[in-house]
């Protein structure tokens, strides 16, 4: 698990050390360094996965660098991703760009890369070797960008990417054919278990968890005969079965469902050494729902995943502080960082959430819109 996140040169910031958490919020106004932070260990993975995190031979012109466009981000090129203020570096004509974390256990891992205004793979100066067992490259990552799958009649049925990957999309766009592979699975982890399932299998929990979102929801996901696609539909029987007669689209449903499915399954599926990097993980939900799916991050972080989540959402942090009073998950596994900026440098204030839920403190701008409008109500 990676307790540390370091950066230099990179985007919002000009050099930071970023304590994680099983369970971190990212939190602070627009354009003020949340989205850097998810996007860095990204960039690790889609560097990694692409097979330019690593230098092939040793020779300078042959090494591997951080590839800023591809599956999972588009950063485009290095002058979007170095930061305004560059910390510079004796004997070197140009910045680097680094990119680092430490484990729990100890061990530390950097990458650094020379910068190249116009290049969007830029040259590794000096690499740590990929960790067999880090949770940055194992098979159990998901990323969830905000930018999701929306309602529609069908979608990709790709055996790799959910079933050999067990990767959901950074769209989620394969959520709907893992759910289908994984549908009677029998769910093992107590931790996410939800106490009103009906049954055991996975799909059961997931209707479940949906069904904390969308009251008397069940879902149903089938292969379409003949073409490399899934089908997805809802019932509102109230119930968990697949018989129901009346089934609907996902075109003729409220979009909220669509878009929380993929944030459900990721953290249902996840397990001890699992990294969860999700954006926005209320969008399009009603308060209530927010809460509850903050429940079910701090549920996956006390299964042993490790979550690291980017929210505009008082609902969603105090569903984990509730999380935390009712001892779902301990207050030390728990971290929030409130982010705003301090001239071209990002600020990070870290109120800690307490055993009984309340914070350590509360910093101004953090969540305080709701106090400054009932003030200008009352006044």
């Amino acid at each position: 698990m990676i307790d540390q996140l370091s950066l230099t040169n990179f985007k919002a910031f000009r050099s930071a050390d970023i304590p994680l958490a099983p369970v971190t919020l990212l939190t602070g106004l627009n354009s003020s360094g949340k989205s850097s932070v998810l996007q860095a260990l990204v960039l690790l993975r889609q560097s990694y996965d692409s097979f330019t995190l690593f230098s092939t031979d040793g020779e300078a012109d042959e090494q591997g660098g951080f590839l800023l466009n591809g599956e999972l981000l588009e950063l485009g090129t290095g002058k979007d991703v170095l930061h305004e203020d560059v910390v510079r570096s004796p004997g070197l004509p140009t910045p680097l760009i680094r990119i680092g974390y430490r484990t729990s256990d100890g061990q530390t891992y950097d990458w650094a890369a020379l910068y190249a205004p116009e290049q969007d793979v830029l040259t590794l100066h000096s690499a740590s070797d990929v960790p067999h067992e880090g949770s940055v490259f194992n098979r159990c990552f998901q990323y969830l960008k905000a930018d999701r799958i929306v309602p529609a009649t069908s979608y990709p049925r790709s055996h790799q990417q959910a079933i050999g990957r067990g990767f959901l999309g950074a769209r989620g766009e394969h959520t709907v054919n893992y759910l289908r592979h994984h549908a009677q699975h029998t769910m093992t982890s107590k931790a996410l278990r939800h106490p009103e399932a009906r049954g055991k299998t996975f799909l059961d929990h997931v209707v479940a968890w949906m069904q904390e979102l969308c009251p008397g929801v069940n879902l149903e996901a089938t292969e379409i005969p003949g073409i490399d696609a899934v089908r997805l539909s809802y019932g509102f029987d109230g119930t968990a079965g697949l018989d129901s007669s009346s089934r609907r689209r996902p075109t003729n449903v409220g979009f909220g469902l669509t878009y929380a499915l993929p944030i459900v399954v990721a953290c249902l599926s996840a397990g001890p050494g699992s990294l969860i990097l999700l954006e926005n993980p209320e969008a399009h939900l009603h308060p209530r729902g927010q809460s509850r799916m903050a429940a079910l991050i701090a549920a996956a972080g006390a299964a042993g995943a490790q979550l690291i989540v980017e929210t505009h959402s008082d609902h969603v942090l105090n569903g984990l502080r509730l999380a935390v009073k009712n001892r779902v998950i301990p207050a030390a596994d728990t971290a929030v960082h409130y982010f705003r900026r301090h001239g071209q440098q990002a600020e990070i204030v870290t109120p800690r959430i307490q055993d009984d839920g309340t914070l350590s403190d509360w910093p101004t701008g953090f969540f305080d819109e709701w106090e400054n409008s009932l003030e200008q109500l009352l006044d």
